[in-house]
This record gives C-alpha cells, sequence and structure tokens, in this order.
C-alpha cells in the first residue's frame, strides 16, 4: 500500500512552456517559481503552487520524447498525476508482489530534487501516476 502523504504536483504537457507559464500567470493569478530541464527525460518543466498542490507544466524538448509522443496521441492537457511517498522503494516492491504494472521498478531522479517513478495507466484506470520524494542526500 503507498500511503501518499499528499498529492505532490499534477503533471501538464503542453506544446509552448512560455505560452502556458503566460497564461497561468496572467489569467489564474499564481506565479512561476521555477524553471527546470530534465534532459534524461527530454522535457523542460515549469512549477506554481497553489494552495499544497503544485501543477507542473512539461515542454518536450525531442520529438521523440514521452511528452511530444503523448501530445501527438492526446493533445495538450493533464499528463499525470504525483503522489508524495516517504518509502518510494518499498512501495515499488510492494506493488510489483501485487503484480501491478511499473513503468519504472526502480526510482529515478526527477525534477525538484525528486525520487521519482511512474506506475502504467493500464494498472491505475487510465491515469498515468507518479510517485516521488525527495532525493537522499549523500
Amino acid at each position: 500500500m503507498i500511503n501518499p502523504s499528499h498529492i505532490e504536483h499534477i503533471g501538464i504537457a503542453v506544446k509552448d512552456l512560455e505560452t502556458a507559464i503566460s497564461y497561468y500567470e496572467k489569467i489564474i493569478g499564481v506565479k512561476c517559481y521555477k524553471k527546470e530541464e530534465v534532459k534524461d527525460q527530454k522535457v523542460v518543466t515549469a512549477f506554481f503552487k497553489v494552495g499544497e498542490v503544485k501543477i507542473e507544466l512539461l515542454e518536450a524538448t525531442d520529438p521523440g520524447s514521452p511528452i511530444a509522443k503523448f501530445i501527438e496521441k492526446r493533445g495538450e492537457g493533464i499528463h499525470h498525476i504525483a503522489f508524495a511517498t516517504n518509502n518510494l522503494e518499498e512501495n515499488l516492491k510492494d506493488l510489483e508482489s501485487k503484480e501491478v504494472n511499473l513503468i519504472d521498478k526502480k526510482p529515478r531522479k526527477g525534477a525538484e530534487n525528486m525520487d521519482i517513478a511512474f506506475i502504467h495507466p493500464k494498472s491505475t484506470f487510465g491515469v498515468l501516476t507518479e510517485l516521488c520524494q525527495p532525493r537522499k542526500k549523500g
């Protein structure tokens, strides 16, 4: 069982990060507090805080990236929901033992100094689900 502490963020795939940032700042009224490139995921991200939940905008940096493929297939929109956990490695082992379809069997580096892992949407009623926790120092 995952037992998340909270929704860490909602990821939204966008074609043009700067246009999307402008919308969130000028129309929604929230300020982008961080932009970051995650090279191994071929994506640039922008973060906004809404209460305790973050919105993560994702723009592909390569036409073969997962975000580019998502937009090509489904268009812009909600890409994933991320849950915060304190035991990511244990959660993954537990999910695998329960035959949950994992994209990542081991944590990997994500944006905002997080370790992340994805659960395949086939196991989560069509919703790509991310588990994340702050990276351990060292």
